[in-house]
């Protein structure tokens, strides 16, 4: 089968994907249930489709970037796209859901003739756009071989494991960086009130053990207080709801995953910050300190 994509979800992540996969030569279908968000990719070479049935139709791969595993699970199977999909086809989910849910899903394809394959990202919008996300792939192994090419067009796929394994590296992922941009918030105020320069305090860490992408990008967006939504705290809020539910599954405790989502969740409900970029956790620390919202440059 010719390598025809379909991809359901043009939303920060979907439409710079959607872009590279075009940049590489692909023919592709997409479609958003807010329309007006998949339209601008027409003059990039794609067909927008009036469904996600209609999308599906004749494509050997779907990917799917939604918001959660229940609207996965929707647009699958209550909108009539796997029914619509070729025999033989693959779907590629590429959104952040649960292990639990991903492994489901396969089985429930496989019914259809359908092949499937987790492959949640980690770069954010910006490793979208590059070309360089973090693909973290579970399903069998032929499955994820013929998906390699698809996968290159959009940053670097490893397969971890069977189905489920993909969004467990997720999680894994979620936590550490939950946990990072905890860490990268409370050095940034200890050095901004000892009176340091930030920008200073981040290039001399380069290279250095304590050093990181989230360090010198969310850093800088502590610094600056600019925090446009690359990665939304109500996205980081719900990956680590299911961090904590897979970990309740498996009988096992994470309490520095515990206390990073009460404050990222104390960040969006009482300080408003849901659409916010996950760095703008500073924005609670610095209100938990009694500090004015905008931090010293």
């Amino acid at each position: 089968m010719k390598t025809k994509i379909a991809l359901l979800g043009t939303g920060l992540m979907g439409a710079p994907m959607a872009r590279r996969l075009l940049g590489a030569g692909f023919e592709l279908t997409v479609w958003n249930r807010d329309q007006a968000k998949a339209v601008p990719l027409i003059a990039d070479g794609a067909r927008v489709a009036a469904s996600a049935a209609d999308a599906v139709k004749e494509a050997s791969h779907v990917i799917t970037m939604l918001t959660d595993g229940a609207v996965v699970e929707s647009v699958l199977f209550e909108s009539g796209a796997a029914e619509a999909m070729s025999r033989g086809a693959t779907l590629v989910d590429m959104s952040s859901i649960r292990p639990s849910q991903a492994r489901d899903h396969a089985v429930r394809l496989a019914k259809y003739g359908i092949a499937h394959l987790d492959a949640p990202v980690s770069g954010g919008t910006k490793g979208a756009e590059q070309a360089t996300l973090a693909i973290m792939a579970g399903g069998d192994q032929p499955v994820f071989d013929a998906a390699k090419d698809l996968f290159k067009a959009m940053g670097r796929a490893t397969r971890v494991g069977p189905s489920g394994a993909g969004q467990l590296a997720k999680l894994a992922n979620q936590a550490i960086v939950a946990i990072t941009i905890g860490a990268v918030a409370e050095a940034t105020l200890l050095v901004s009130e000892g009176g340091g320069d930030l920008a200073a305090f981040r290039s001399a860490l380069a290279g250095g053990f304590a050093d990181s992408t989230i360090l010198q990008l969310h850093g800088a967006r502590m610094q600056t207080h600019e925090y446009e939504p690359g990665g939304r705290v109500s996205v980081q809020i719900k990956d680590l709801d299911n961090v904590l539910a897979e970990a309740a599954e498996l009988d096992i405790s994470l309490p520095l995953v515990e206390a990073l989502r009460d404050r990222f969740l104390r960040l969006a409900t009482d300080l408003g910050g849901g659409n916010l970029d996950h760095s703008a956790l500073f924005i609670e620390l610095l209100e938990l300190n009694g500090r004015p919202a905008t931090p010293r440059v």
